[in-house]
Order: C-alpha cells, then structure tokens, then sequence
C-alpha cells in the first residue's frame, strides 16, 4: 500500500502525501453513487483515494449503500471539517477514509474475534474450515436476537469514534443520500441532511443474517442493498449537476452456472443485491433517449449522463465469502486494485465528463427479455 506503514505492526497509516490540487473552478463536477458490498468496499476506498488525490473531479452529491454509506460519510466528514475548520478536504477525506479502513483491518485480529461472539461472526470466513462449517450452520438455525442479545457491533463503535456526523449535518454543498431497506414496507428509506446519524449508516449496512434491525424513530432497518445499491435517484432530482460516476463492486454478468448450494446461493444474493441498479439505470436510459428523440423536454426531465468505476476480473474472481473477511492482505489489494482502476478511468474518461456519458446504458444494462407473439 503506498501510503501506510505494515498493517500487521499495529501502526498506523502515515498521512498520504497530497499534490497541489486544480482550482475549484477549473474541476469537473460529479456526483458519486458508492455501491455496497462489505468488505469489497475497500475498491471503493482505492477509487475515491485516487479520485480525491487527483483532484480534477468537484464533489456535488455523494449516496451510498451498505458499505458504500461508510465510504459517503468518511469523504463528507472531510469535507465538512474543512468547511468548517479550514482546510483541503479532499486530504482530509482521505485520511479518514485510510483510518476507517485500517480501523476495519484490525477489528479482525484474533484477539478482538475472540471478544464476543456477535464480532465474530461478520468475521467467519477467518477461521478454520470446520469452525466456518459451523458457523454457517448455527447462523441458519437462529437469529440474531436470540445469538446476539446485546445488539453489539464493532462498526457502531469504531464510526461513533471516527466519523464527526455533527459536523456532516452542518455540510453545505455535498447533499449526501444513505439507503436502508424499510423492513416492514420493503421500500427504499433515503436518509439525507441531518437525517445522515450513526444510526442511519448502521440501518444501511444492517445485515439481518448477522444483526438486528436498526430502529429509528420508531422503524426498522435493513441493509440498503436491498432496494438501493446505490441510490441514483436522489443524485438527479436533488443535485445540480448531471454527471453521475458509480464505482460499482457487484459485477452483473458471471460465465457459467453455479452448481453447488453455496455457489447457487452466491449468485441469488448478487442478482438480488444487483437488481435495483438495474432497474435505475434502465430508466435513466429510457429517459435519456426520449429527451434524444424530442418527446420529453428539459428542464422538466433532466438527461444524465453516466460514469462507472468498476472492478473487472479481479472482484469476479472473489468469493462472496470474502465480503466478510477482513483480511488485511486483501483488503490492500482491493485498496491498490481501486486506486489503479480509477487511474486507467481518469485517464480515458475525464475528457467525457461534462460531455457525454462514458457508459454506454443500452449494451451494459437494458432489459434483454425478449416478448415471444
């Protein structure tokens, strides 16, 4: 990794070196849609990393689900101290991205697994095979409430200590957008402004396999890659600009089909955690071409264009097992694997934003049913 000291050492990352950044008005403007996908998540901390580093891109909105919500409020709490205290919030963006991530990476040390049960289990895929086995097995035979009376979660307490979300709340200029899954209802739950708490972020990245629902005022949560994975919605109707770049984790299309339960299940999950994405960037598309062929008209329908940062082969290749673990040596290797894709991005696509879509809608995500007469 370049810009930390050895993980395994206990110390902490060195503060990364920022270059001179562009002038404000001479950056590009974006929004930033931060899909979720546990500990896959750390590709998204390599993309923003090298985003916030290089500098050319202006952060308009940001919206995120599940880990993609953690990744939206360690950037918007750079910012907002910069806001408020000074500074370059995109170093400061950074540094607390590096903290969160490293603060991840030692939750999985065996000393802190063997704490309590409840920090265990996110953690299953670091154990040994036959104490994985039964993991698996006692999680499908009980519920949280009963495994995990006391509700304790390591990610609640190492965000309470990292994230200032009081001075998120006060942040102009960068609305932020969290999805959580209404539990009762089945809907999409938005939470922005002030709405964007501790409790918000948990309700989004609220496994129920593992943890129980987050309440707030009154509701059930969870996870938000359920129903928006990310929320794309919010970024058009709520967001000046019409730019959207998604880093998106979960890839769509997998060669072969799976076989065994595990795999099988793999693969429902993906598609279940993918299919909302889908259906936004259909209807983004669908509204793109009507505004294209005259028969809607702006500004009373807004034509977007489209950016994706994704993991190719490498996050195909991963196991859904490993969403779970916090292995520091993967970890680092989707940190550096992001960082060098949004590289490879900048360097073919900035010239587009602005411009035109660099994704192409109809090809990568258009519905292919075909309706037999």
């Amino acid at each position: 990794m370049n810009h930390s000291q050895n993980t395994k050492s206990g110390t902490m990352p060195a503060a990364p070196a920022q270059a001179a950044l562009p002038a404000p008005a001479s950056r590009k403007r974006v929004n930033l849609a931060l899909q979720g996908g546990g500990s896959h998540g750390a590709f998204t901390w390599g993309v923003l990393d090298a985003l916030l580093e290089d500098g050319r891109l202006d952060i308009n909105g940001i919206s995120g689900a599940s880990a993609g919500a953690v990744n939206t409020v360690a950037v918007a709490h750079g910012l907002a101290l910069a806001q408020r205290d000074g500074g370059d919030g995109y170093a400061l963006a950074r540094d607390k991205l590096s903290s969160i991530w490293h603060g991840v990476m030692a939750a999985g040390t065996l000393n802190s697994l063997n704490e309590n049960l409840a920090s265990m289990l996110p953690y299953y895929s670091l154990l040994p095979n036959p104490m994985r086995i039964a993991s698996t097995v006692l999680r499908q035979w009980t519920s949280p409430y009963n495994l995990n009376p006391l509700d304790l979660n390591p990610l609640r307490s190492m965000l309470k200590r990292e994230i200032d979300f009081d001075a998120i709340a006060a942040l102009k200029g960068h609305p932020l957008f969290i999805s959580a899954t209404h539990v009762n209802s089945g809907k999409a739950e938005i939470f922005t402004g002030k709405e964007v708490t501790l409790q918000a972020v948990m309700a989004s990245a609220c496994l129920p396999q593992i943890f129980q629902a987050v309440e707030i005022h009154g509701k059930a949560y969870w996870d938000g890659g359920y129903v928006a994975n990310p929320p794309l919605t919010p970024l058009i109707s709520l967001c000046d600009t019409p730019d959207i770049l998604l880093v998106q984790i979960n890839p769509l299309v997998r060669e072969g089909v799976p076989t065994t339960q595990s795999e099988i299940s793999d693969r429902i999950n993906e598609i279940g955690f993918n299919s909302n994405l889908l259906s936004q960037m259909q209807v983004i598309g669908l509204i793109n071409r009507l505004i294209e062929e005259g028969k809607l008209h702006e500004p009373d329908f807004k034509q977007v264009r489209m950016h994706r940062i994704d993991g190719g082969d490498m996050l195909k290749d991963m196991s859904a097992a490993s969403r779970v673990s916090t292995d520091a040596g993967m970890i680092e290797q989707l940190f550096e694997h992001g960082r060098r894709q949004a590289k490879r991005w900048l360097s073919r696509n900035f010239a587009a934003v602005g411009e035109r879509s660099s994704v192409n809608l109809r090809k990568d995500y258009a519905d292919d049913m075909v309706i037999n007469a």
